[in-house]
């Protein structure tokens, strides 16, 4: 299976921070000033300023990401970013709030949704899986049995012009480190909403 961060080799940045390095191995930065993603909801304010490392992607497929951080300032997060612009996108990964290391997805269709999976025992290097079947997203992440955990079933836009990658932002501070090591983009996973098999 390969594994790396070759396929980054293309990328284009959104927001590209000031400090970041990507040997192929691995992806690494470090966040701007007040950097995020979040649009509307019960804030009132539209952020669009995190980083995110973006490939074109169409139809069905599945995404993989492994990273890891060090949570510990309100809001820091990582994961993977699934963009159109700034009215639609989904990200997904760990976000720190009120102590503790969740996993967390955002939906904006228009406005933001936010929903959490607290995981006080996180540490090390955290995977995820996203697939698109047709107007359908479904998020995994790779629980504490090592197996595929279903995160969020979500509605998405059918169409093109979308596109995926490593994203981090931190909205209270600066200088949050992500390490992004396995990034790869491969045919959708054939019933992924029921697949608890391996997340190796």
């Amino acid at each position: 299976m390969m594994r790396g961060t070759d396929q980054l080799r293309n990328a284009t940045w959104l927001n590209e921070p000031q400090s970041w390095s990507h040997d192929g191995d691995a992806l690494r930065l470090d966040t701007d000033l007040e950097t995020d993603f979040w649009r509307d909801t019960l804030y009132a304010f539209r952020h669009d300023n995190g980083h995110a490392l973006l490939l074109p992607v169409d139809g069905d497929f599945s995404a993989y990401l492994t990273f890891d951080a060090v949570y510990e300032t309100l809001y820091d997060q990582a994961g993977l970013m699934l963009r159109r612009d700034e009215r639609v996108w989904l990200k997904a990964g760990i976000e720190f709030s009120d102590g503790v290391a969740n996993m967390s997805t955002v939906v904006t269709r228009e406005a933001s949704d936010w929903s959490i999976l607290p995981l006080p025992q996180a540490s090390g290097p955290q995977r995820l899986r996203l697939t698109r079947k047709g107007t359908a997203v479904v998020v995994q992440f790779r629980n504490a049995a090592r197996r595929w955990q279903l995160m969020r079933l979500a509605d998405f836009p059918a169409g093109g012009g979308f596109h995926i990658g490593p994203m981090a932002c931190s909205p209270k501070r600066a200088g949050f480190g992500a390490t992004f090591s396995e990034f790869r983009i491969e045919p959708a996973v054939a019933e992924p909403l029921h697949d608890e098999s391996v997340a190796e």
